[in-house]
Protein backbone atom coordinates (compact mmCIF):
# COMPACT_ATOMS: atom_id res chain seq x y z
CA UNK A 1 0.00 0.00 0.00
CA UNK A 2 1.69 3.00 -1.17
CA UNK A 3 0.02 6.61 -0.32
CA UNK A 4 1.71 9.97 -0.58
CA UNK A 5 1.04 12.45 2.57
CA UNK A 6 1.84 15.95 2.26
CA UNK A 7 4.10 17.57 4.99
CA UNK A 8 1.13 19.61 6.56
CA UNK A 9 -0.96 16.07 6.41
CA UNK A 10 1.23 13.77 8.24
CA UNK A 11 -1.19 13.13 10.80
CA UNK A 12 -4.26 11.94 8.75
CA UNK A 13 -6.26 9.87 11.11
CA UNK A 14 -6.77 7.50 8.03
CA UNK A 15 -3.11 6.60 7.60
CA UNK A 16 -1.91 6.86 11.21
CA UNK A 17 -0.32 3.65 11.90
CA UNK A 18 2.12 2.13 14.70
CA UNK A 19 3.56 -1.60 15.80
CA UNK A 20 1.95 -3.11 17.96
CA UNK A 21 2.60 -7.32 19.11
CA UNK A 22 4.34 -7.87 15.06
CA UNK A 23 1.17 -5.94 13.71
CA UNK A 24 0.20 -2.71 12.44
CA UNK A 25 -2.79 -0.89 13.46
CA UNK A 26 -4.48 1.70 11.47
CA UNK A 27 -6.50 4.46 12.51
CA UNK A 28 -9.76 2.46 12.96
CA UNK A 29 -8.01 -0.04 15.57
CA UNK A 30 -7.72 -2.93 13.26
CA UNK A 31 -4.90 -4.63 13.89
CA UNK A 32 -3.33 -7.21 11.65
CA UNK A 33 -0.86 -10.10 11.43
CA UNK A 34 2.30 -9.42 9.25
CA UNK A 35 5.19 -11.68 7.83
CA UNK A 36 6.95 -8.60 7.16
CA UNK A 37 7.00 -5.12 7.49
CA UNK A 38 9.17 -2.22 5.78
CA UNK A 39 7.65 1.20 6.89
CA UNK A 40 9.19 4.90 5.19
CA UNK A 41 7.45 6.92 7.67
CA UNK A 42 7.19 10.83 8.84
CA UNK A 43 6.93 11.37 12.36
CA UNK A 44 3.44 9.03 13.52
CA UNK A 45 2.17 8.62 9.66
CA UNK A 46 3.22 5.61 6.87
CA UNK A 47 3.97 7.10 3.99
CA UNK A 48 5.06 3.48 2.48
CA UNK A 49 4.30 0.05 3.91
CA UNK A 50 5.10 -3.45 1.96
CA UNK A 51 3.36 -6.08 3.18
CA UNK A 52 4.22 -9.43 1.11
CA UNK A 53 1.87 -11.45 3.52
CA UNK A 54 -0.89 -13.02 1.67
CA UNK A 55 -2.89 -13.04 5.07
CA UNK A 56 -3.06 -8.86 4.91
CA UNK A 57 -5.04 -9.09 1.37
CA UNK A 58 -8.10 -8.76 3.29
CA UNK A 59 -7.20 -5.63 5.09
CA UNK A 60 -5.58 -4.08 1.79
CA UNK A 61 -8.85 -3.92 0.43
CA UNK A 62 -10.03 -2.56 3.65
CA UNK A 63 -7.84 0.05 3.55
CA UNK A 64 -8.66 1.17 -0.23
CA UNK A 65 -12.34 0.82 0.98
CA UNK A 66 -11.72 3.40 3.55
CA UNK A 67 -9.31 5.63 1.60
CA UNK A 68 -12.17 5.60 -1.68
CA UNK A 69 -15.15 6.35 1.15
CA UNK A 70 -13.02 9.38 2.34
CA UNK A 71 -12.23 10.66 -1.49
CA UNK A 72 -15.79 10.39 -2.21
CA UNK A 73 -16.71 12.58 0.66
CA UNK A 74 -13.38 14.85 -0.14
CA UNK A 75 -15.19 15.07 -3.48
CA UNK A 76 -18.25 16.17 -2.55
CA UNK A 77 -19.83 13.13 -4.08
CA UNK A 78 -22.31 11.00 -2.05
CA UNK A 79 -21.10 7.28 -1.33
CA UNK A 80 -23.98 5.95 0.49
CA UNK A 81 -27.77 5.70 -0.21
CA UNK A 82 -29.69 7.32 2.66
CA UNK A 83 -33.13 6.97 4.28
CA UNK A 84 -34.59 8.10 1.82
CA UNK A 85 -33.16 6.43 -1.14
CA UNK A 86 -33.71 3.46 0.57
CA UNK A 87 -37.36 3.49 1.70
CA UNK A 88 -38.11 4.85 -2.20
CA UNK A 89 -36.38 1.91 -2.90
CA UNK A 90 -38.55 -0.42 -0.32
CA UNK A 91 -41.57 0.79 -2.04
CA UNK A 92 -40.49 -0.55 -5.98
CA UNK A 93 -41.23 -4.33 -6.13
CA UNK A 94 -40.98 -4.92 -9.75
CA UNK A 95 -40.16 -3.41 -13.57
CA UNK A 96 -41.98 -1.21 -15.00
CA UNK A 97 -45.06 -2.14 -16.85
CA UNK A 98 -46.51 1.12 -18.78
CA UNK A 99 -48.16 0.12 -21.68
CA UNK A 100 -49.50 3.02 -24.25
CA UNK A 101 -49.80 4.35 -27.93
CA UNK A 102 -46.55 6.02 -26.97
CA UNK A 103 -44.96 2.53 -27.02
CA UNK A 104 -43.98 0.14 -29.47
CA UNK A 105 -43.81 -3.35 -28.99
CA UNK A 106 -40.33 -4.24 -30.43
CA UNK A 107 -39.39 -8.02 -28.71
CA UNK A 108 -39.65 -9.52 -31.52
CA UNK A 109 -35.76 -7.89 -32.56
CA UNK A 110 -33.16 -10.63 -32.25
CA UNK A 111 -31.96 -8.11 -29.50
CA UNK A 112 -28.06 -8.51 -27.42
CA UNK A 113 -25.94 -6.84 -24.78
CA UNK A 114 -22.82 -6.95 -25.18
CA UNK A 115 -20.54 -6.29 -21.93
CA UNK A 116 -17.49 -7.15 -19.75
CA UNK A 117 -17.77 -10.86 -18.69
CA UNK A 118 -18.77 -9.82 -15.00
CA UNK A 119 -20.81 -7.25 -16.25
CA UNK A 120 -24.55 -7.53 -14.38
CA UNK A 121 -25.56 -3.78 -15.05
CA UNK A 122 -26.83 -3.90 -18.42
CA UNK A 123 -27.84 -0.71 -20.16
CA UNK A 124 -27.76 -0.81 -23.64
CA UNK A 125 -28.99 -3.45 -26.41
CA UNK A 126 -28.41 -3.46 -29.97
CA UNK A 127 -30.05 -4.60 -33.57
CA UNK A 128 -29.18 -4.06 -36.89
CA UNK A 129 -30.44 -5.21 -40.31
CA UNK A 130 -30.23 -4.77 -44.42
CA UNK A 131 -31.95 -1.53 -45.67
CA UNK A 132 -31.19 -1.91 -49.06
CA UNK A 133 -28.44 -0.28 -51.16
CA UNK A 134 -25.46 -0.64 -48.79
CA UNK A 135 -27.59 0.86 -45.91
CA UNK A 136 -28.13 -0.63 -42.45
CA UNK A 137 -30.97 -0.12 -40.33
CA UNK A 138 -29.21 0.55 -36.79
CA UNK A 139 -31.42 -0.39 -33.52
CA UNK A 140 -30.20 0.69 -30.22
CA UNK A 141 -31.90 0.46 -26.99
CA UNK A 142 -30.91 2.16 -23.60
CA UNK A 143 -32.76 1.43 -20.58
CA UNK A 144 -35.59 3.48 -19.39
CA UNK A 145 -34.77 4.53 -15.60
CA UNK A 146 -37.21 7.05 -15.64
CA UNK A 147 -39.94 4.37 -15.83
CA UNK A 148 -39.61 3.54 -11.93
CA UNK A 149 -37.48 6.57 -11.01
CA UNK A 150 -39.60 9.42 -11.58
CA UNK A 151 -37.69 13.39 -11.55
CA UNK A 152 -37.03 14.61 -8.30
CA UNK A 153 -37.56 11.44 -5.88
CA UNK A 154 -34.63 10.59 -3.77
CA UNK A 155 -33.65 8.17 -5.60
CA UNK A 156 -33.08 10.85 -8.68
CA UNK A 157 -31.65 13.68 -6.57
CA UNK A 158 -28.95 11.26 -5.33
CA UNK A 159 -28.03 10.33 -8.96
CA UNK A 160 -28.48 13.98 -10.43
CA UNK A 161 -25.83 14.73 -7.52
CA UNK A 162 -23.09 12.35 -8.24
CA UNK A 163 -23.91 11.86 -11.99
CA UNK A 164 -22.17 8.16 -12.78
CA UNK A 165 -21.42 5.75 -11.16
CA UNK A 166 -17.54 5.88 -9.84
CA UNK A 167 -15.05 2.76 -9.64
CA UNK A 168 -12.37 2.37 -7.41
CA UNK A 169 -9.83 -0.35 -6.58
CA UNK A 170 -11.52 -1.82 -3.33
CA UNK A 171 -15.37 -1.28 -4.40
CA UNK A 172 -18.14 0.51 -7.02
CA UNK A 173 -20.16 3.29 -5.79
CA UNK A 174 -23.15 2.63 -7.78
CA UNK A 175 -25.25 5.99 -9.28
CA UNK A 176 -28.55 3.31 -8.96
CA UNK A 177 -29.09 1.01 -6.26
CA UNK A 178 -28.02 -2.38 -7.26
CA UNK A 179 -32.17 -3.39 -7.16
CA UNK A 180 -32.47 -1.26 -9.83
CA UNK A 181 -29.39 -1.17 -11.84
CA UNK A 182 -28.55 -4.92 -12.06
CA UNK A 183 -31.84 -5.90 -11.59
CA UNK A 184 -35.20 -3.84 -12.33
CA UNK A 185 -34.10 -1.23 -14.78
CA UNK A 186 -31.38 -3.67 -16.32
CA UNK A 187 -31.97 -4.86 -19.76
CA UNK A 188 -31.48 -8.92 -18.46
CA UNK A 189 -30.93 -12.00 -20.74
CA UNK A 190 -34.57 -13.46 -21.06
CA UNK A 191 -36.93 -10.00 -19.50
CA UNK A 192 -39.50 -7.39 -21.19
CA UNK A 193 -37.63 -4.02 -20.26
CA UNK A 194 -38.74 -0.72 -21.67
CA UNK A 195 -36.16 1.16 -23.19
CA UNK A 196 -35.67 4.15 -25.26
CA UNK A 197 -34.55 3.11 -29.24
CA UNK A 198 -32.25 5.19 -31.09
CA UNK A 199 -32.93 4.15 -34.32
CA UNK A 200 -31.64 5.35 -37.53
CA UNK A 201 -30.15 4.65 -40.99
CA UNK A 202 -26.05 4.28 -41.93
CA UNK A 203 -25.06 4.35 -45.21
CA UNK A 204 -22.10 3.20 -47.23
CA UNK A 205 -19.94 6.33 -46.66
CA UNK A 206 -20.81 6.12 -42.79
CA UNK A 207 -23.47 9.22 -42.83
CA UNK A 208 -26.68 8.64 -41.12
CA UNK A 209 -30.02 9.99 -41.51
CA UNK A 210 -33.92 9.31 -40.69
CA UNK A 211 -33.45 8.59 -37.47
CA UNK A 212 -35.74 8.56 -34.24
CA UNK A 213 -36.01 8.49 -30.49
CA UNK A 214 -39.00 6.27 -29.05
CA UNK A 215 -40.00 4.27 -26.23
CA UNK A 216 -40.87 0.77 -26.70
CA UNK A 217 -40.85 -2.93 -24.87
CA UNK A 218 -37.26 -4.97 -25.54
CA UNK A 219 -36.02 -8.31 -25.21
CA UNK A 220 -32.76 -9.13 -24.30
CA UNK A 221 -32.60 -12.81 -26.32
CA UNK A 222 -28.38 -13.01 -25.64
CA UNK A 223 -26.28 -11.43 -23.46
CA UNK A 224 -22.53 -11.47 -25.18
CA UNK A 225 -18.94 -10.55 -24.04
CA UNK A 226 -16.83 -8.23 -25.45
CA UNK A 227 -13.77 -10.51 -25.86
CA UNK A 228 -15.53 -13.58 -26.87
CA UNK A 229 -17.52 -11.81 -30.02
CA UNK A 230 -14.44 -9.58 -30.65
CA UNK A 231 -12.81 -13.12 -31.01
CA UNK A 232 -15.29 -14.69 -33.41
CA UNK A 233 -15.82 -10.99 -35.95
CA UNK A 234 -11.42 -11.38 -36.18
CA UNK A 235 -11.64 -15.03 -36.98
CA UNK A 236 -9.52 -16.19 -33.63
CA UNK A 237 -12.58 -18.47 -32.68
CA UNK A 238 -15.85 -20.16 -33.43
CA UNK A 239 -19.45 -18.52 -33.51
CA UNK A 240 -20.71 -18.08 -29.87
CA UNK A 241 -23.18 -20.80 -29.16
CA UNK A 242 -26.19 -17.68 -28.20
CA UNK A 243 -25.38 -16.16 -30.66
CA UNK A 244 -25.70 -19.59 -33.20
CA UNK A 245 -28.73 -19.97 -30.95
CA UNK A 246 -30.71 -16.44 -32.19
CA UNK A 247 -31.91 -16.55 -36.08
CA UNK A 248 -29.90 -13.70 -38.26
CA UNK A 249 -28.28 -13.02 -35.01
CA UNK A 250 -24.98 -13.71 -36.58
CA UNK A 251 -25.54 -11.31 -39.93
CA UNK A 252 -26.34 -8.85 -37.58
CA UNK A 253 -23.67 -8.51 -35.44
CA UNK A 254 -21.56 -8.67 -39.07
CA UNK A 255 -23.58 -5.59 -40.20
CA UNK A 256 -22.72 -3.61 -37.14
CA UNK A 257 -19.75 -4.76 -36.92
CA UNK A 258 -18.79 -3.17 -40.70
CA UNK A 259 -21.20 -0.65 -40.26
CA UNK A 260 -18.97 0.73 -37.19
CA UNK A 261 -16.13 0.75 -39.37
CA UNK A 262 -17.54 3.08 -41.90
CA UNK A 263 -18.63 5.32 -39.08
CA UNK A 264 -15.07 5.53 -37.89
CA UNK A 265 -13.60 5.75 -40.79
CA UNK A 266 -15.52 8.76 -41.64
CA UNK A 267 -14.85 10.19 -38.07
CA UNK A 268 -11.55 10.37 -38.70
CA UNK A 269 -11.93 11.76 -42.34
CA UNK A 270 -13.65 14.55 -40.20
CA UNK A 271 -10.28 14.91 -37.89
CA UNK A 272 -11.33 12.70 -34.59
CA UNK A 273 -8.51 10.74 -32.54
CA UNK A 274 -8.10 7.31 -31.78
CA UNK A 275 -6.22 7.18 -27.88
CA UNK A 276 -5.78 3.99 -26.92
CA UNK A 277 -5.98 3.46 -23.27
CA UNK A 278 -5.46 0.85 -20.54
CA UNK A 279 -7.90 -0.21 -17.82
CA UNK A 280 -6.41 -1.62 -14.86
CA UNK A 281 -8.38 -4.58 -12.52
CA UNK A 282 -7.22 -4.88 -9.17
CA UNK A 283 -7.09 -8.61 -7.79
CA UNK A 284 -7.22 -9.60 -4.64
CA UNK A 285 -6.17 -13.43 -3.76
Amino acid sequence: VQRRVAGDHRQHSRLGAHTRRGGVQFGRGKIAELDQVSVVSGRHAVHRMVIPSAAMNRKHEELLDEIAHAAMIDKSLEPDFDAEVRAQLDGIDGPAHEQGEGIRDLRQLGWCSIDNDDSRDLDQLTWGEDAGNGSVRIFIAVADVDAIVKKDSPIDLHARHNTTSVYTAARIFPMLPEKLSTNLTSLNEGEDRLALVIEMTVHGDGNSDDGGVYRALVHNKAKLAYDRVAAWLDGEDGEPEKVTAIDGLAASLRLQDQTADRMRELRHEHGALDLETIEARPIFA
